[in-house]
């Protein structure tokens, strides 16, 4: 049976792993709250780092990152800034917004992917 939130779990653990193996620190995975959720935040280097994850089995629906449409970029740069002030994280922390792009099994890291909207 195809459950789009198991199979969506399994790619971002996927992600995580990956960021892991790049030397990412993992802060949270999932976070949610009423703006929105967002994926991985993780720290790398000096910058806190918001991380979308996108699946596609093929390209037959586009490539995995176009789906982070203006609307979503919006939507994650809005949680990301609800994130660090419930954190007290300060706003001249260096952060960045990363997509982590799967299509089948190849898995890309598309840093800087987009700026704040």
């Amino acid at each position: 049976m195809y459950n789009k939130r198991v199979i969506g779990k399994q790619y971002e653990d996927k992600a995580k792993d990956f960021l892991v193996e790049k030397d990412f620190v993992i802060a949270e995975q999932n976070f949610k709250c009423r703006t929105g959720e967002i994926d991985i935040i993780a720290w790398n280097k000096n910058y806190l780092v918001f991380v979308e994850v996108k699946y596609r089995s093929t390209k037959g629906m586009g490539l995995p990152e176009e789906a982070v449409n203006f609307y979503k970029q919006k939507k994650i740069t809005e949680t990301a800034r609800y994130y660090m002030h419930k954190k007290g994280i300060s706003v001249e922390t260096p952060c960045r917004f990363d997509v982590v792009s799967i299509l089948g099994e190849d898995i890309q890291l598309i840093s800087n992917a987009f700026e704040a909207v």
